[in-house]
């Protein structure tokens, strides 16, 4: 199985493991009959924070609620329209294949729950052991509610293991009565998928002060495009003379029937140097954008499906509006519509509360990872290549203040063959925590996500950024860059006090890839022009991808100095 499965945990003793094992093989033989003729009233919602509709349609909504102490999630499951039943479950990647799997079915006459997983081809097969807990089914008039239990970690090696980081949960539903479960084709179910992280974090939510203000940023009454990927741009601006004030929480605001087309939406503020920014309300990749909009990319507030509102700590708030301050604000919307449905309105957006008292200390955004530069680059064809950035212990002596910072949230970032990130701090050579990691990461689910427990960093601590990405399905080398099929290794982290750090990354030394690409030329038999006049990604695209080739810049990655970026916020270098 894959290296999602769940990991080495207490376990009961052999002998005690197979009698359980035995005993539960009996229970999923005789199945557990369930009964769904229990009328009442949903459950209330309190109970389950997190919400997130799992199907285009909206016909299958996901409640859940974490549970730290027990090392468990509940999950609440509104069915609205059930046929024969339905599949539930997660996997590595969003697979229907090796996915861990609670499935609801029906012969016509009785209707069965069970834990069952897929092997490799797609069959299921019921699991010996029955990991995902029916608590209780009831209808409502909205439909068939189920409720059911799972624990993070089980001791199955067929399950999957619930970390922190992006969740990829899959559904199929059933069409039509099946005998057993082992009739079931997931091949030919109505299915797919949705990212959520289903590990919150369990942090207190701080009071708001007495004279907060609200700002709702929205875009007017935009016919979603037929289109299943849309990202759409909205100019929006700040009254005249607004001055500083503290962001201290938002929250999505999302127009109601579209909760399962809002992917994701983003609030940039526009650069300061320019005095104005044209109004634009369209397609992000039009050609009738305006080029200044381009100038709009410091991010205020970000939201994708599943997250809730984000909360920024009681001693600290984002700064905006003021003197230095651009009046001027991008929201940008991603609509994912893959039923292509026609002319659905949209004024979807995101709801800012700031308060004109301002807090202790200004919050900052850094930048860490690698920097955007094609002499980082993956060959083609690689199924787990990593590269890592660093902020050395140089910079953050130079740069952070004496008493350090505090680092409270995070956003990760990749383009479209990013499968992994991780940043850990290290101090005196030695790892001492995890800042942020996602182990299954997707660039398609990107959020800003609140830490579990605050990071101190002081001047002298190193923060590496370490990124696995995928080319199986590409031919040539994939170079860092802006470009979409180009790539990023980044995280945004969220933290107080402000310092004049702004970015904080590094790629390998120019000089000693020049070098790599002598040696290259020199063992291969096909020429690799190295003139001067050669940009490196032609240099990269010219090479043969023998195993030599491959181990080699592998090597010259891990091992080679490194070029650091330590710049302030205008973009100048510390000294």
């Amino acid at each position: 199985m894959q290296n999602s499965r769940s990991k080495p945990c207490s376990c009961p003793s052999l002998k005690l493991r197979e009698v359980a094992s035995m005993y539960l093989t009996v229970v999923a033989a005789f199945l557990v009959i369930l009964v769904v003729a229990l009328q009442g009233s949903a459950p209330r919602e309190s109970h389950f924070p997190y919400k997130v509709p799992l199907d285009p349609q909206g016909l299958l909504e996901l409640s859940w609620n974490v549970s730290y102490p027990e090392q468990a999630v509940h999950f609440q499951l509104l069915v609205r329209e059930l046929q024969f039943g339905l599949l539930f479950g997660m996997s590595d990647r969003g697979e229907m294949e090796n996915a861990d799997l609670a499935v609801l079915w029906s012969d016509g006459h009785n209707s069965y729950f069970g834990d069952a997983w897929s092997d490799a081809k797609g069959q299921l097969h019921m699991d010996s052991q029955q990991d995902y807990q029916l608590l209780g089914a009831r209808r409502a008039p909205e439909g068939l509610y189920l409720l059911f239990r799972r624990a993070f970690s089980t001791c199955d090696p067929k399950d999957y293991l619930i970390e922190d980081g992006t969740v990829h949960l899959i559904y199929g539903i059933l069409e039509k009565p099946v005998h057993s479960l082992q009739a079931i084709n997931i091949s030919a179910l109505h299915g797919g998928l949705q990212r959520v992280q289903l590990l919150k974090p369990n942090i207190s939510i701080p009071e708001l002060p007495s004279d907060v203000k609200s700002m709702e940023i929205t875009a007017p009454d935009v016919v979603i495009p037929s289109q299943e990927t849309t990202y759409w741009c909205y100019m929006a601006e700040l009254p005249e003379g607004f001055p500083k004030h503290h962001i201290i929480m938002y929250e999505p605001v999302v127009t109601a029937g579209n909760e399962a087309l809002v992917h994701h939406m983003e609030v940039f503020q526009c650069a300061a140097e320019f005095d104005s920014f044209p109004h634009y309300n369209g397609p992000c990749d039009s050609k009738m954008k305006p080029d200044r909009l381009n100038y709009c990319r410091h991010v205020l507030a970000a939201w994708a499906m599943g997250a809730q509102a984000f909360y920024y700590p009681e001693e600290a708030g984002l700064a905006f509006g003021g003197p230095g301050s651009s009046r001027y604000l991008r929201l940008e919307i991603h609509y994912h519509n893959p039923l292509v449905f026609k002319g659905r309105r949209d004024s979807s957006g995101i709801r800012l509360y700031y308060t004109a008292t301002l807090r202790p200390y200004d919050a900052g955004i850094m930048e860490l990872g690698l920097v955007y530069s094609p002499v980082m680059a993956i060959p083609p064809g690689e199924d787990s290549f990593t590269l890592t950035g660093y902020c050395t212990d140089k910079c953050t002596q130079l740069a952070l203040p004496a008493a350090g910072i505090r680092i409270f949230a995070s956003q990760l970032h990749t383009h479209l063959a990013g499968r992994e990130v991780v940043t850990v701090l290290s101090r005196d050579g030695r790892e001492r925590q995890v800042v942020n990691a996602d182990r299954h990461y997707s660039p398609h689910f990107q959020e800003i996500r609140m830490l579990k427990e605050v990071v101190a960093v002081f001047p002298g601590d190193e923060l590496i950024t370490t990124c696995t990405y995928n080319t199986e399905d590409r031919s040539r080398a994939t170079v860092g860059g802006f470009g979409i099929l180009e790539e990023m290794c980044v995280n945004y982290v969220h933290y107080y006090p402000q310092s004049q750090l702004e970015l904080c990354k590094s790629a390998v030394d120019p000089g000693y890839l020049h070098r790599y690409f002598s040696l290259v030329n020199r063992f291969n038999d096909e020429e690799i022009c190295m003139c001067p006049q050669v940009s490196v990604p032609q240099q990269f695209y010219s090479i043969p991808w023998n195993t030599f080739n491959r181990d080699v810049l592998k090597s010259l990655y891990g091992f080679a100095p490194i070029s650091v970026h330590c710049n302030k916020s205008s973009a100048v270098r510390f000294p």
